[in-house]
């Protein structure tokens, strides 16, 4: 969903072709304040704000940037920029914003195996470890599925260790 904040009536009057240029809905919002209480209770994937608002008013700008949340800003001056530049610059940023998500999710990803890798080795050695021990009758199953319950999550990490 994307947010357009402006006063412009000419501009309010395009919000359906930039909808469908970008190929999701897309809400209006006046001014700031109203913008603040869409950000509040919506989550969006872009705001395209009019620069003659942020100039007007900072504080409440400031505001705005505070409830974006996750979605990616693009400030258009809505007096010189035709329909097309608006289309083409809001594409690039939902373009942007996609490929920030997928580095984002493979850096998350690569972490979270980098953190695991010591732990889960370290598991896997003990249990062997207690699986040779001479009297294993009674703990050797419980100790052989936490065994295979690490060996499982090994896999599932892409660990090679």
């Amino acid at each position: 969903m994307i947010l357009l904040i402006t006063p412009s009536v000419k501009v309010q009057e395009s919000a359906k072709a930039l909808e469908s240029a970008a190929s999701e809905p897309l809400h209006v919002a006046g001014t700031l304040r109203q913008a603040v209480g869409l950000l509040r209770s919506e989550e969006y994937s872009a705001v395209l704000v009019d620069q003659s608002l942020i100039e007007s008013d900072p504080d409440e700008s400031d505001l705005v940037l505070q409830h974006m949340g996750s979605a990616i800003p693009v400030y258009i001056n809505f007096g010189i920029s035709g329909l097309d530049r608006v289309v083409r610059e809001l594409r690039s940023a939902l373009h942007r914003r996609k490929r920030e998500a997928v580095v984002a999710t493979r850096t998350a990803e690569q972490n979270l195996r980098n953190e695991l890798k010591g732990p889960l080795t370290a598991l896997l050695l003990s249990c062997e470890m207690a699986l040779e021990a001479p009297d294993i009758s009674v703990a050797g199953p419980k100790i052989r599925k936490a065994w295979e319950l690490a060996k499982e999550v090994r896999s599932k990490l892409g660990a090679n260790a």
